[in-house]
């Protein structure tokens, strides 16, 4: 075993990456952690407005030499962000505890539907990450000199470890140590937007006849039904600029009150600021007459050009501001990325409290973080920047396809709503912009993947069926087990008998004690208590029943919290009654924490020194058919904490409980 020197230097590493612990039974915990509406329009809008860095160029390229068309691009792209924005807007209303396009997929149109919907958000949220950051790498390695490029890989690599423990610490440390970035680039780019459009406002007028004579001209050449195909390729490779939109519809919970008004007004400002900062960039496009340049992004053309019309001194000078817009095109790529930190693990934690995914990930860290998720995102990051490399063109592929799924799914619910709710009037305005929206993005999907679908595209389509189809398996062996459990508990459903007159109803401590570790279900705590009385007759004097009310993602709320204190209280005074009824002295404790284990050895260890003369008992369910996924499904803290209980020379024993 390790030395003990060797494990506070472990503790400390660790408390130096996660942070001090923080205390969730305080109600200030809530209020420092919790996040106000301009640092969460930071952490949440970022990954959208990053967008505009690649987006409208793909959506440029695709018309060719038809550059006047793109008027109506940057018509259609600020359009279609205000479209899909008003209908997460009212989805925020309608859950505001969030949950996003998952939580609308299932509550809407069904738990299959919001497995797909759940599973696409996952696979997008973690190619976010590795998109954002191969992009923003690649922008920095531009403004290096050629050799530099062999380490473009470790250094997306470390960002990667980097931006996973600052999130381990917490989501408002890590949107706070992004801040300057965001303001830079929003500061800066909204500047040359303005002015860039400004020296061409002379030309504003001719902009409209342009595009519609070339709609005329190739009309005539090629057939009304060419040109709409053009501009809905165009609009549709360009969907990369609408990825990040749902972002605050999940994260409702985590803002400050009132959540909903302030979601609602960053979506808001989110969408005004992609809108403007997208359709302008396109318009620039247009109006400078942007070229392509080998080893240039359009961007970096023409914000350029921008810089060298304003004259602002020597050579040096405009390259030093051209790189310095640059490096902050590549730092909001960088806190794009932080998305996929923030939404990944409560998409997964969401479909934990469904028994999508195991049920782990509602866990929640010392620092209040739901760490599994973060941590499952930084290593999976790792490995699909490993596979591919860190090429940007093979991520984009991957990524461009489950965002637009979502956004369809979440958009068909929503129009089924307002449907639903046509007899209540005021529903039709409502219900025709969601149908816009789902028109918009069901387009785009099928559009991208008749597109990309051999380019690579494939294998996003594979990997999500895959997880479908992991997911149905655990569902369905959760759901199984859920029943044999609710029908071994109902066994126990009557009160508790009353005890004898003479049994004591206080434990003495110096008389031997059986320490009893109970849960939620009430059919694994009685078979211990059962098998204690019939196995060793008036071995015990005393039974103490320990319990621990787990903080996660779903019971860290005030009213929920409330509920969890009143059925463990319950709960707890069943098992002291049926003991005392059974002749024990009976007694029992409970504690709550955000980590079970930790907090069973907390509470365990402080009652085996009350009572010297104590054996610890839990039952642990064992399966007729023992496979990894059943393994690794369950709880496994009554093995961990008799692991732990040995190695301090204190007496722990399992009761295997088979199902039924």
């Amino acid at each position: 075993m390790f030395a003990p020197s060797v494990v506070i230097a472990v503790q400390k590493v660790r408390g130096l990456i996660t942070g001090k612990a923080l205390d969730p039974l305080d109600p200030r915990t809530r209020r420092a952690i919790a996040i106000a509406p301009l640092l969460a329009l930071v952490g949440l809008s970022a990954d959208a407005l990053s967008s505009a860095c690649y987006g409208p160029e793909q959506a440029f390229l695709a018309l060719g030499q038809h550059t006047p068309l793109a008027v109506f691009l940057a018509v259609a792209t600020a359009a279609t962000v205000f479209i899909i924005s008003y209908g997460y807007s009212q989805l925020i209303e309608l859950f505001p505890a969030g949950g996003g396009g998952y939580r609308v997929a299932t509550e809407l149109l069904g738990p299959r539907f919001g497995a797909v919907s759940g599973v696409a958000l996952l696979v997008d949220y973690m190619l976010t990450v590795a998109t954002s950051i191969a992009s923003g790498v690649d922008a920095l390695f531009s403004l290096l000199p050629p050799t530099a490029q062999p380490f473009k890989l470790v250094t997306q690599l470390a960002l990667i470890v980097l931006m996973t423990g600052l999130n381990l610490r917490g989501m408002k440390q890590s949107i706070v140590a992004l801040l300057p970035i965001f303001i830079g680039f929003v500061v800066l780019h909204a500047v040359l937007i303005v002015y860039g459009v400004a020296v061409h406002s002379s030309d504003l007028a001719a902009v409209a006849p342009a595009a519609l004579n070339e709609v005329r001209d190739m009309s005539h050449t090629v057939g009304p039904l060419v040109v709409m195909a053009l501009l809905m390729r165009a609009f549709s490779l360009g969907g990369g600029t609408y990825t990040g939109i749902e972002a605050v519809s999940n994260n409702v919970n985590m803002l400050v009150e009132p959540r909903v008004r302030n979601a609602k007004w960053i979506m808001f400002h989110m969408a005004t600021s992609l809108a403007f900062t997208a359709g302008g960039i396109v318009l620039l496009y247009m109006l400078w007459q942007v070229k392509p340049v080998d080893g240039q992004t359009l961007n970096a053309v023409v914000f350029g050009n921008i810089i060298d019309h304003l004259g602002i001194g020597s050579s040096l000078a405009r390259d030093a501001l051209l790189a310095l817009v640059l490096a902050f095109e590549a730092g909001l790529l960088l806190v794009g990325a932080q998305t996929g930190f923030l939404d990944g693990p409560t998409v997964l934690s969401n479909m934990a409290a469904d028994s999508w995914v195991p049920r782990h990930f509602r866990h929640l860290s010392s620092r209040l973080v739901r760490r599994n998720g973060v941590i499952v995102i930084g290593i999976t990051n790792l490995a699909i920047v490993l596979w591919t490399h860190g090429e940007v063109s093979t991520l984009v592929v991957l990524y461009s396809i489950n965002v637009f799924l979502t956004f369809s799914l979440s958009l068909l619910g929503l129009c089924i709503h307002w449907w639903r709710q046509r007899d209540r009037g005021r529903w039709l305005r409502s219900f025709a912009l969601a149908l816009l929206g789902l028109s918009t993005t069901a387009t785009m999907l099928a559009v991208m993947l008749v597109e990309k679908l051999t380019a690579g595209a494939w294998l996003t389509v594979l990997v999500t069926g895959l997880l479908i189809a992991l997911c149905l398996l655990c569902r369905r062996h959760y759901r199984a087990t859920s029943l044999q459990l609710a029908r071994d508990d109902a066994r126990f459903a009557a009160a508790a008998p009353e005890a004898d007159d003479d049994t004591p109803l206080r434990p003495n401590p110096s008389r031997s004690t059986a320490i009893v570790l109970v849960d939620r279900h009430r059919s694994t705590s009685m078979h211990a208590l059962l098998w204690i009385a019939h196995r060793f007759p008036r071995r015990f004097d005393n039974m103490i029943f320990l319990a621990i009310g787990e903080l996660d993602t779903q019971s860290w709320d005030d009213a929920q919290l409330e509920q969890l204190q009143q059925q463990m209280s319950s709960s707890l005074a069943y098992y002291v009654a049926q003991s005392r009824s059974l002749g024990f002295a009976a007694d029992c404790r409970i504690d709550y924490a955000t980590h079970r284990l930790d907090g069973l050895t907390r509470l365990t260890e402080a009652t085996i020194e009350a009572f010297p003369h104590s054996v610890c008992f839990a039952s642990q369910l064992v399966f007729k058919r023992t496979r990894w996924l059943s393994a690794w499904l369950h709880d496994r803290t009554p093995a961990a904490l008799q692991k732990r209980l040995r190695l301090q020379g204190k007496r722990m024993v399992l009761l295997p409980m088979m199902l039924g």
